[in-house]
């Protein structure tokens, strides 16, 4: 499975985000530099995570994103969906019943097994980001991350 580049943006700039205290905030202008990354493109990114629900903005000079939900209670799976949608990467198109290779269609009555097989890694791939917070990642990361984090992102404001 491949993903679009502004999935990787995404998920590190929520994580980012968590790192901030409580109530702190940062500008699309602001993560774009922290990561070197092209702000409008970001920002278009960072609203669709608005738009789900797992930011918030806040308009003007002062103004930024911020995650509108404790960090325990954002998967990494709705971080992806928010931005890539949560449709399955494989698509069966039932090319078993075509070709000189044709299976009868009495012969297809049943789900193709590769499409069967590609849907059950696909949901292994959900279970697996779905049981992953945001708090989970903050977790692995070593105590000097967050107040690095911090810091470098105020040295940007």
């Amino acid at each position: 499975m491949k993903l679009p580049v502004s999935t990787e943006w995404v998920l590190h700039c929520a994580t980012t985000l968590a790192q901030l205290d409580p109530g702190a905030s940062a500008s699309t202008a602001q993560l774009a530099q922290y990561y070197d990354l092209p702000a409008p493109y970001l920002a278009k990114q960072l609203k669709a995570l608005v738009r789900a629900g797992l930011l918030s903005a806040t308009a003007g000079p002062r103004g930024g994103f911020r995650l509108a939900r404790p960090a325990s209670e954002i998967t990494l799976l709705q971080i992806v969906e928010a931005v890539d949608g949560a449709s399955s990467p494989y698509e069966c198109r039932e090319i078993r019943q075509q070709g000189h290779g044709a299976l009868p269609p009495e012969d297809c009555r049943n789900t193709c097994i590769l499409a069967a097989k590609m849907a059950d890694a696909h949901q292994a791939w959900r279970d697996s980001l779905s049981g992953v917070t945001l708090a989970d990642v903050l977790d692995t990361l070593p105590p000097s991350a967050p107040p690095r984090t911090r810091a470098r992102m105020a040295d940007l404001t």
